[in-house]
């Protein structure tokens, strides 16, 4: 079978490779769907601190079970399954208390094991023991499946900021996680979602298709001035930062109302993790500010069931559905911006 395998930082490969077998404790899949993201470009470009290579990639995975190992039990061939990304432990404090996004002993498919972009898959017995493997709900594609995984990135911020009925939030970034977001802010019952993105021509993408209350391109208005506009002086009630950017993380606390949330959802590049916070508008504000990191097994339910009953549809942020002989060019793609979402099917 090919896969899709990271060697070194520029160094990655599609070559042939024997199909894998499950082991005790394990089941097999057949790849049907996965999803990229800006974490394999990254991957493929520069590498990881916890990937041993060769290592094959992608993490947002989904397709049906064709093998089942010995000692498990409630799967059997055909059945229609999503993978979890992150797996925590299970065992730590953190886990214990339900904190799995946060468990210290995390690891993940596509680092620490062999990910998505390949014919077949072994979902190891560290996913299943955390409950990780969950049927793809009836009604709901392989390609749509795949798409939890980031979405459930999405449902923890949210849960995190505690976006409500009524809130009106802004999400700056118009990649497929801040489309992903827009469309949870109005599932989980805002009174209106506005749209930020430098590019023009990804915000326009992008509006296209979740349709948010305005949309703002910051590279030709003042996006503060512009949010303190559209809400009558007052800012907004959630601002969440879908975009590696400090100059968004600085800007959220002064588009941000009194008692405001704000998510840093999108991580800054690790040479440059600083910004300056004014403490004071922190403080005389009330503000909250959250990270979000990652996602929880239960979150990955939890998207396949927003998806599933069409609270957050899905289908169409997948702009580009590429067999895996042109993974390459869905890298490309991710790099680019041309697109919103890239899925490879196997």
């Amino acid at each position: 079978m090919k896969v899709f395998r990271f060697y070194a930082p520029g160094d990655v490969r599609l070559e042939e490779a024997d199909e894998p077998h499950a082991g005790p404790g394990e089941v097999r899949i057949r790849v049907r769907a996965c999803s990229m993201c800006g974490t394999d470009v990254k991957i493929s470009t520069s590498g990881h601190q916890r990937i041993v290579p060769p290592r094959v990639m992608g993490h947002e995975i989904a397709g049906e079970v064709d093998e089942v190992g010995d000692g498990v039990d409630g799967w059997s061939a055909g059945d229609r399954v999503q993978v979890i990304a992150a797996i925590p432990c299970g065992r730590c404090d953190w886990c214990r208390a339900g904190v799995m996004t946060i468990c210290p002993n995390q690891v993940s498919m596509g680092y620490d094991f062999d990910g998505g972009f390949a014919a077949h898959m072994v979902v190891p017995a560290a996913v299943l023991a955390v409950d990780g493997l969950n049927r793809v709900p009836d009604g709901v594609g392989f390609a749509e499946a795949s798409v939890a995984e980031p979405f459930a990135c999405a449902i923890n911020a949210q849960e995190l900021a505690d976006v409500h009925d009524g809130d009106v939030v802004v999400v700056v970034g118009s990649g497929p996680i801040g489309c992903l977001h827009v469309r949870l802010a109005r599932a989980r019952g805002a009174s209106a979602v506005y749209l930020v993105e430098l590019s023009r021509e990804r915000l326009d993408l992008a509006a296209e298709l979740v349709k948010p209350d305005a949309a703002v391109c910051a590279s030709e208005v003042d996006p503060v001035e512009t949010v303190l506009e559209l809400t009558g002086g007052r800012g907004a009630d959630v601002v969440i930062t879908a975009a590696a950017s400090g100059a968004a993380q600085e800007q959220a606390l002064r588009m941000v109302a009194p008692r405001g949330r704000i998510s840093f959802f999108g991580g800054l590049p690790k040479d440059r993790p600083t910004i300056t916070l004014d403490s004071n508008v922190v403080h005389y504000k009330e503000l909250t500010i959250v990270g979000a990191n990652g996602s929880s097994p239960d979150h990955n339910k939890q998207a396949l069931g927003l998806i599933a009953d069409g609270s957050v549809p899905v289908h169409d942020l997948i702009t580009h559905r590429l067999p895996l002989e042109r993974v390459v060019e869905g890298i490309d793609v991710v790099r680019s911006g041309a697109g919103i979402k890239v899925t490879i099917e196997p």
